[in-house]
């Protein structure tokens, strides 16, 4: 794979439950009017612009997977995103049927629709989360925070799940729960914009966008997320799928999840020329282009892995959970026991010699 290269060279839906779950009942007509429940030769994947979604990125602008679906005549169809619970509407409105996406969204909109239209098939990516800080915003430890302004992607994804909870552990509420820290979601885009125009104080981001922000910006990594984790292992995507779609279409999963491990295993091996076709990537998808060397940043706070590292995703739930995002109101702690459905991706790993997941 990639040998035509080899000699070359991240209010929404899930503010709540009670929300989520007027979206997803209003959408229900929608869904029941599109082929849900029949087999399918178009497979549509949502993903971002992001660095821990460079499988899509990679895989979906260089041609590896439309020529591998063509030849078994199905017709891809990707569609980006910027950030997981938008995903997760349209995953809920039949307007995609797999997505690249975090933990959290993934989390909420199992819950939302009380465990059946949505599971886990793969890991993706493990870090390439940061907290960065304007230089000039006077932080130099969370006893600075006071009074400042920060932002996330969007309000419940996962890095804006971790930037609430690590307010919370270090003393902080947000403004709308009487505190003196607000926290505002906006386009990753715009946050760049946001702190050379000294708007913001800092920003909770997936990569690359952190090491545009040290480099273009005037920020600083106030802290990368991996050392918020044991061994450094924190899950930032996952693959997840419509579950009718998986019912019905079980080998188009079967060769996307084929094509998922490969594009991870050559990434790992070669991640100079990674970083080459995910700029190439990032150009056809935003016009824009990111330096050689904030990519390299990047690229190093980040494992690509189609491991899902549950344990870092029930932590996650438990963070949403005590930040009033799941289960409100509940006295227990949502069951997610039946989020992951890994039989395909471990036949996969076990046909192909590589160690199954757990």
């Amino acid at each position: 794979m990639k040998a035509k290269i080899s000699l070359g060279i991240s209010a929404a839906i899930i503010i709540g439950v009670v929300v989520s779950s007027i979206f997803y009942n209003s959408n229900s007509e929608n869904t029941s009017n599109n082929t849900v429940g029949a087999t399918s030769n178009i497979l549509r994947i949502g993903y971002f612009a992001n660095l821990n979604h460079a499988q899509a990125v990679i895989g979906l602008n260089d041609g590896d997977f439309e020529n591998t679906f063509t030849k078994n005549g199905i017709t891809v169809q990707p569609i980006v995103f910027n950030a997981g619970p938008s995903a997760i509407e349209a995953l809920f409105a039949s307007q995609i049927d797999v997505a690249y996406v975090g933990p959290n969204p993934a989390i909420n909109g199992y819950l939302v629709s009380e465990g059946r239209d949505l599971r886990i098939i793969s890991g993706a990516s493990s870090g390439g989360a940061v907290f960065v800080v304007r230089n000039d915003s006077g932080i130099k430890s969370a006893k600075d925070f006071a009074g400042k302004k920060f932002a996330s992607p969007q309000v419940g994804n996962t890095q804006d799940i971790a930037l609430r909870s690590y307010l919370l552990k270090n003393g902080y509420k947000t403004k709308e729960n009487g505190g003196n820290v607000e926290v505002i979601s906006t386009n990753l885009a715009d946050i760049i914009t946001l702190f050379l125009k000294k708007q913001l104080d800092g920003a909770w981001v997936p990569e690359p966008w952190g090491a545009r922000l040290v480099k273009e910006a005037n920020g600083k990594t106030f802290l990368d997320e991996r050392s918020l984790w044991p061994n450094g292992k924190f899950v930032t995507a996952n693959i997840i799928v419509r579950t009718d779609y998986l019912k019905n279409n079980p080998e188009t999963i079967k060769k996307l999840l084929a094509l998922h491990i490969n594009e991870t295993l050559w990434i790992n091996s070669h991640k100079n020329n990674a970083i080459q076709l995910f700029d190439n990537g990032l150009k056809k998808l935003t016009d824009k282009t990111i330096p050689e060397d904030e990519l390299k940043q990047a690229l190093s706070r980040i494992d690509f892995t189609y491991d899902p590292i549950k344990n870092s995703l029930f932590k996650s739930a438990r963070d949403a959970y005590n930040l009033g995002f799941l289960a409100k109101g509940q006295k227990q702690q949502p069951d997610l026991s039946g989020i992951y459905d890994l039989t395909l991706l471990n036949n996969i790993l076990k046909e192909k010699g590589l160690h199954e997941v757990l």
